[in-house]
């Protein structure tokens, strides 16, 4: 979809976690998926969201992905560096993915993820990585469209399965 005569464009960039108006954009959108049926349904405790940009910007390998529709903030993507073993090279975790309600079909998303993998490949990673609930069609399509796949070393033993362990 392309902009509206005189409507900007969606700017996307690496968010700078130090940066007040980042940062607010951060904790406002991943609040609000937080409080979306997909994201849990549940907003994000206060301590979480005052702590998350200076918690993210400690870590060197986690970076965020900002989409801005003129001065708005309308998507978010969250990612953290990890390893693979296998490949003896980074690998790019992509933690979450926002799009507002009111900017969801208008390929915010792909516009993003643009820009995680040119991030993941300055960083020399071999792969990026998602989780994603089975019921969530429209996140499912969005992102086979940007070639993730289900994983499998050998059909014999099927497809990878996402578990987790609070501790």
């Amino acid at each position: 979809m392309t902009a509206a005569a005189g409507a900007q464009p969606i700017e996307v960039f690496i968010a700078d976690y130090r940066n007040a108006a980042h940062a607010t954009a951060l904790v406002g959108l991943l609040d609000a998926y937080a409080g979306d049926p997909a994201g849990g349904g549940t907003p994000l405790d206060p301590a979480v969201l005052a702590g998350l940009p200076s918690a993210l910007a400690a870590r060197p390998q986690a970076f965020s992905v900002l989409a801005y529709d003129g001065g708005q903030p309308v998507g978010l993507i969250n990612c953290i560096e990890g390893f693979s073993t296998f490949a003896c090279k980074p690998l790019v975790n992509v933690h979450d993915v926002v799009v507002l309600p009111s900017h969801r079909g208008q390929r915010v998303a792909q516009k993003m993820f643009s820009l995680v993998e040119e991030e993941a490949r300055r960083r020399g990673a071999c792969k990026l990585t998602l989780e994603v609930l089975s019921g969530n069609a429209p996140a499912l399509r969005a992102y086979e469209r940007e070639g993730f796949a289900g994983y499998q070393l050998d059909p014999a033993f099927g497809t990878a399965v996402f578990l987790q362990k609070k501790l």
